[in-house]
């Protein structure tokens, strides 16, 4: 039997971090392992409790929830984070994904949405809402701009990039494009080379920022 997966929230709004933990445990494979109210409490307790999703508020109190995941990340690289938020600003998106976060959500996403986003980030994806993903995607439109190296992502490698800003899983990319995922695991090796990056986060924030 799979274990439910295990979801921590960091939001300073009492009755929306409430709300969600109650739907959350009401759903069959979720658990709600822990909810704080900011920053400061989930650096101190997260690390430990060790949760396999953490939904991230952005504007909290004291530390923002972008720093948070930029400190929380290292100490947790198993951990995916979900920024759920009010904010469709992208510098905010890209901070984020920079940051360390997998995913990008806007609170008004239905209850049911949600689930399917935890289970999807869980799973390897990066789930964003579609307002979100309608922003990073506008901003990939432009032509590549030179990397570091002077050296030009190719239109296919693009086209890679494009999916993992858009959230899709590797097997999404695959099939869309028609290849294996063997070929789109090499496609984003040669990305994350050109790009002087580690990660899928890292690449889509580093080639949006150019």
């Amino acid at each position: 039997m799979n274990k439910p997966i295990k979801v921590s929230i960091v939001d300073d709004e009492v009755d929306l971090r409430e709300n969600i933990a109650g739907y959350i445990d009401a759903a069959k494979g979720f658990r709600s392992l822990s909810v704080y109210s900011s920053a400061e409490e989930a650096l101190l307790h997260l690390p430990k409790e060790k949760p396999d999703v953490i939904l991230m508020d952005i504007n909290l109190g004291g530390m923002s929830g972008i720093e948070c995941v930029r400190q929380l990340k290292p100490q947790m690289p198993a951990t995916q984070i979900v920024m759920l938020t009010v904010f469709e600003d992208t510098e905010k998106i890209f901070s984020a994904l920079a940051a360390g976060a997998s995913g990008y959500l806007l609170k008004r996403l239905a209850p049911t949405k949600l689930l399917e986003a935890i289970q999807e980030v869980h799973e390897g994806g990066s789930p964003m809402s579609a307002p979100i993903a309608r922003k990073v995607v506008s901003s990939l439109q432009p032509a590549a701009a030179p990397t570091d190296s002077g050296t030009e992502l190719s239109p296919r490698e693009r086209e890679v990039l494009g999916g993992l800003a858009e959230g899709q899983a590797y097997k999404q990319i695959a099939d869309k494009l028609g290849v294996s995922i063997h070929t789109v695991r090499n496609y984003i090796r040669r990305i994350y080379e050109k790009l002087h990056v580690c990660s899928r986060t890292e690449a889509v924030a580093k080639f949006l920022r150019h």
